[in-house]
């Protein structure tokens, strides 16, 4: 493996970098208070390429290798969670089921208006089925050229602005994984209602709704893959979405650490910096130490991903220890800023907020621990 960046990674990273400062960090702390992105913001993002990340060259998009990808999703996460998880669903679980399983005629005809930023959401949890996906009440009914959908979806990601909706759902009747099936399918589709938008705890910024599915019919053609293969499709969508969750995690660790430092070389106790004393520095260490291993971690899965070798267990490793790491090292960033730090007004605050569902989301960190031990047991 080797990580040292070609000149396109580091043009990306350095662009990213420049964009997330000039466009994103003004807005982000009026972001987390309003629970909205500005849609000159959206359309800035849009223009400068952000939704064609992972999209081929043929269909408008960047085509960017995982790594390079990787390093643009840790620079917007270090301004802004929500922002980065708007441009990460849209370029992990809503791009990959479609690239990988749809026919030529719907890629052609789709993903050009995806990496134009027409947006893309991913449907799979519902309100009674989160880690067990294969729970999935969501019903799919065959009617001669078409499938009838109907249920609900809770956790959707993007869902008040998507154009589009990866949707899971089952043969009525069945149980487990064997029934399900995947679709793609359009918003103004007759029956496809946004509904709740969820007041949450941090990622505030970005928008996670209720979708309801009532009677929405959607041609064959938009099934995604053959019948029963839903399930298998949202399982690889999602061992590449964690390798973004692992890089997002790190820019939010990044930020947390860049913010201790600031504060810890201007704040005065004791007749001098918190920087110069011994406990503060051991703090930092321990948190520029864990950030270096997550960054080895989720580089090393994003290597595998772009070597065409299998990457699951990787891809899970570094999504559980970089989510894990960076939550431990935005809490001491926020123990070093001491009262300051449980405040608005420092932006550790919001970071400690964001970095939380990073455990949870693409599959809690119980989950990813199950997905290595299967997988080092088969080995």
């Amino acid at each position: 493996m080797e990580f040292t960046f070609n000149e396109n990674q580091r043009m990306l990273r350095d662009m990213t970098r420049d964009f997330a400062a000039r466009e994103i960090a003004p807005l982000a702390h009026t972001m987390d208070a309003t629970g909205e992105i500005p849609d000159a913001l959206i359309a800035k993002l849009r223009d400068a390429g952000f939704f064609g990340l992972s999209y081929p060259p043929q269909y408008g998009g960047l085509g960017l290798d995982t790594i390079a990808y990787g390093l643009v999703v840790e620079e917007l996460a270090r301004q802004s969670a929500g922002v980065c998880i708007m441009v990460t669903v849209h370029n992990s679980v809503g791009y990959y089921p479609l690239a990988g399983f749809g026919s030529a005629e719907l890629q052609a005809a789709i993903l050009p208006r995806l990496a134009a930023g027409e947006i893309a959401s991913f449907c799979v949890s519902e309100p009674h089925a989160g880690s067990d996906a294969a729970a999935l009440a969501a019903t799919a009914r065959r009617d001669q050229d078409a499938y009838v959908l109907d249920g609900a979806k809770a956790w959707v990601t993007n869902g008040s602005r998507a154009r589009f909706f990866v949707v899971l759902a089952r043969t009525p009747g069945t149980t487990g994984h064997r029934d399900i099936h995947a679709f793609l399918v359009e918003r103004d589709t007759p029956g496809l209602a946004v509904a709740k938008k969820e007041d949450k705890l941090g990622l505030r910024a970005s928008d996670t709704v209720v979708v309801s599915l009532d009677g929405v019919r959607v041609p064959a053609g938009q099934r995604l893959g053959e019948e029963g293969e839903g399930f298998k499709i949202a399982m690889s969508a999602l061992d590449g979405g964690r390798i973004g969750v692992a890089f997002q995690a790190l820019g939010i660790g990044r930020a947390c650490l860049e913010e201790a430092l600031r504060y810890a070389r201007t704040r005065q106790a004791f007749g001098k910096p918190l920087a110069a004393q011994p406990v503060i520095q051991q703090m930092l260490a321990d948190m520029a130490t864990e950030l270096d291993a997550a960054r080895l971690l989720a580089l090393r899965a994003a290597w595998r991903k772009d070597q065409g070798e299998p990457f699951t267990k990787e891809a899970a490793m570094a999504k559980l220890f970089a989510s894990e790491a960076a939550g431990r090292v935005a809490d001491l960033a926020l123990q070093i800023h001491g009262g300051y730090g449980y405040v608005k007004e420092y932006p550790v605050e919001r970071y400690y907020r964001d970095v939380r569902v990073t455990r949870i989301y693409e599959g809690t960190s119980e989950i990813q621990r199950l997905v290595i031990a299967r997988a080092i047991l088969q080995e």
